[in-house]
């Protein structure tokens, strides 16, 4: 796998699991109303562990995809 579609699936997956995450974080802190998960603390940490490993994923595919060179045309 290349490095440029190693990044791009990084990105994709850190954005999807930072949502996730968020979403189970306001599930867990009783903010996101309407589920068996609201109000459950257990989902408040779960939510926090995924967000926190999607902005991981996101950083690593953001930095990873970048040109060390810059921009196309400032080189």
């Amino acid at each position: 796998m290349n490095s440029r579609v190693r990044a791009r699936l990084f990105t994709v997956i850190g954005v999807v699991a930072l949502v996730l995450g968020l979403i189970w974080v306001g599930q867990g802190a009783n903010l996101i109303k309407g589920s068996s998960m609201t109000g459950q603390s257990m989902w408040l940490i779960i939510g926090l562990i995924v967000a926190a490993g999607g902005a991981v994923l996101l950083y690593l595919g953001v930095r990873s995809g970048r040109d060390p060179n810059g921009p196309p045309g400032q080189h």
